[in-house]
């Protein structure tokens, strides 16, 4: 039914050329986003679920398996494994991530001597592209001339094949990421910038110190920030892809065998397309759950000042 026969289905007046040609015209200023979702969004996501239920090489045509890869998945270790080492990665990695990034913000928040610079030096790591960013802390590792092995050695601690010892490797990608916390730190800064001083120092004249005005005004008032920066941190931990594919290509033993590695696999490495798009969407649904319990959860610790 076209806008015309809707607006005199409903009893409104017919709308005039130039009503019309608004609505066109803003159709055309959203037709790069309406073209972009709906063919690197909307249509690869209905053709994974098509894929969902067929086998496919890349090569022939899909092959109608029904449940065939949903069951293969029930039957896969390496996909549990793969899902538990992703989780741990996501959870722990953001969890440090989170109070780091807060401790620094408020170190940088107070007056110091060089404070932008060294807001700049730590926000540095999350320009630097992924793979260069793989590299350096591929050789930061390596057990003989990496510099962690030689800063250990200062303290009498033995070197240690980081990347190469099974219970280690996880450790080590989760102490990488710390590196990169400069994004959730500016995000603290910014939420830092709108807790009221006046509150601070009305605390203050009451006797209040320094950590009880810390934890009775400046966390309460941080914590839809602090919200923010654990979702947004946990949804993008569970994509990890390009470290363990450069550093470990998933070892040692699957250790760091990432979920989006083990996809990539998959569907790139053994051509298995349906069980590839069968392994994101159980990425896609962990994911949506895991948000979900965190809103929830957020409704007893996150406070607005609206409510």
């Amino acid at each position: 039914m076209t806008i015309l026969a809707r607006s005199q289905a409903i009893g409104k007046p017919k709308p005039s050329k130039a009503q019309i040609a608004r609505w066109i015209e803003g159709y055309l200023f959203a037709a790069p986003f309406i073209i972009g979702f709906v063919v690197f969004i909307a249509f690869p996501m209905a053709f994974s679920i098509y894929l969902v239920f067929h086998k496919w090489n890349l090569l022939t045509e899909p092959e109608f398996i029904g449940l065939g890869n949903i069951l293969q998945l029930f039957a896969d270790p390496k996909a549990g494994a793969s899902m538990w080492a992703t989780g741990m990665y996501a959870f722990v990695s953001t969890i440090i991530q989170v109070v780091f990034a807060f401790f620094l913000a408020i170190l940088l928040n107070e007056k110091i001597n060089f404070r932008n610079f060294y807001r700049t030096a730590l926000y540095l790591p999350v320009i630097v592209p992924i793979v260069v960013s793989a590299f350096i802390w591929q050789r930061a590792y390596h057990p003989d001339f990496g510099i962690i092995n030689e800063f250990l050695r200062w303290f009498g601690i033995a070197p240690r094949a980081w990347l190469f010892e099974t219970e280690l490797a996880l450790g080590a990608f989760i102490f990488m990421r710390i590196w990169s916390m400069g994004t959730m730190m500016v995000v603290f800064l910014a939420g830092l910038q709108n807790v009221p001083e006046s509150l601070k120092e009305a605390a203050a004249i009451d006797g209040a110190g320094i950590l009880q005005r810390f934890w009775n005004i400046t966390v309460p008032l941080m914590t839809p920030t602090i919200f923010f920066n654990l979702v947004v941190g946990i949804i993008n931990s569970f994509q990890v892809f390009a470290p363990a594919l450069i550093m470990t290509k998933g070892g040692p033993q699957d250790a760091t065998l990432f979920m989006v590695l083990y996809i990539y696999r998959q569907g790139f490495e053994y051509l298995n397309m349906g069980y590839s798009a069968t392994l994101a969407w159980l990425l896609f649904l962990v994911i949506v759950i895991f948000t979900i319990i965190q809103f929830r959860m957020s409704e007893r610790w996150v406070y607005y000042e609206g409510g």
